[in-house]
């Protein structure tokens, strides 16, 4: 049973390369901070209101944590909402496997549909989402959300699992085609490559080299192979190119795994459940939140993370 740690450093932080020791914090601890939920997802950190909004999927909610107090309050009922980020306006944007569709929640609360099809179909249920410096919005469109009515409502897929670029103009275009089921997505530090999880087997994580024109990717190879150690879903990165990958499944093998740019793997943060997805926030960015399973935890640690992740 998972019990707050007595004693540092914390012994769920495992140090594999010795550069992950200047990451962390050696007197910090994986803290809980709430529990109760059916499969948590999509952290975002909203800085200027201190508080982390994250998702559940199957309860149809999404949840407002408060950084002063710690209280936990139901920020919006539905509609199945999966990833979340923040716009370079400070707004929300949120995959909804519901209606199957990518929105922003303008700052008056109006809720605007950045995109629901292409090509004349539907969108099968995009599940994470990055926006660029340029404004253009990035997301993954698998389909776990209509497999079954517990994370959305079961459907058949019209279109294969891709991952889409809405340009600010509103223009949607399928970017990367030839991924089965991708996942998290995150542009490195400088936006010069996109990382991307491949849920499908075999499980593991692509990078992409951005265009020079920023609107597509080239080059494209797998970095990370998965294999029997586990398996990769949401992650961000830190200002140094490091990757901070929620990680499962299977005891020893939950929690954070991070990798160095080149995919080298530096260190394993274990958490007693399967993390589904991460995000830098506080008010350093030094302060990773780990949405997994049921619950959500956090860790103060050395390095920033990106910001607008």
């Amino acid at each position: 049973m998972w019990e707050q740690t007595e004693s540092y450093p914390d012994p769920r932080v495992e140090i594999i390369d010795e550069r992950f020791a200047d990451l962390v914090v050696t007197h910090a601890a994986v803290e809980r901070l709430y529990t109760g939920l059916r499969w948590g997802e999509g952290p975002v950190w909203f800085g200027d209101q201190r508080c982390l909004l994250f998702s559940d999927i199957p309860n149809s909610r999404m949840l407002k944590w408060e950084e002063e107090t710690g209280a936990v309050s139901v920020f919006r009922r539905g509609p199945f909402t999966n990833g979340n980020t923040r716009d370079r306006q400070g707004r929300l944007v949120s995959c909804e496997h519901g209606p199957r569709r990518v929105t922003r929640t303008e700052l008056d609360g109006s809720i605007t549909v950045i995109a629901d099809s292409y090509d004349g179909k539907r969108l099968n249920s995009p599940n994470d989402v990055v926006v660029k410096s340029d404004g253009s919005i990035w997301f993954t469109d698998p389909f776990f959300g209509i497999r079954d009515y517990y994370e959305g409502y079961k459907a058949e897929p019209e279109l294969p699992t891709s991952v889409y670029r809405v340009d600010p103009s509103g223009e949607i275009a399928a970017v990367i085609t030839d991924i089965p089921l991708p996942n998290g997505l995150a542009f490195s530090p400088d936006e010069s490559r996109l990382y991307v999880v491949q849920s499908g087997v075999p499980r593991g994580i692509h990078v992409y080299d951005v265009t020079p024109d920023g609107q597509g990717v080239a080059n494209g190879r797998r970095l990370i192979e998965a294999g029997d150690k586990g398996a990769p879903d949401g992650f961000r990165l830190d200002t140094l190119g490091n990757l901070w990958c929620g990680w499962g499944v299977g005891e020893g093998l939950n929690g954070v795994r991070v990798f160095d740019p080149e995919g080298t793997v530096l260190g394993h943060i274990h958490l007693p459940e399967r993390c589904a997805n991460v995000v830098f926030g506080g008010q350093h960015r030094t302060r990773l939140f780990m949405t997994a399973s049921q619950s959500l935890y956090s860790i103060y640690v050395r390095v920033q993370g990106v910001g607008y992740a």
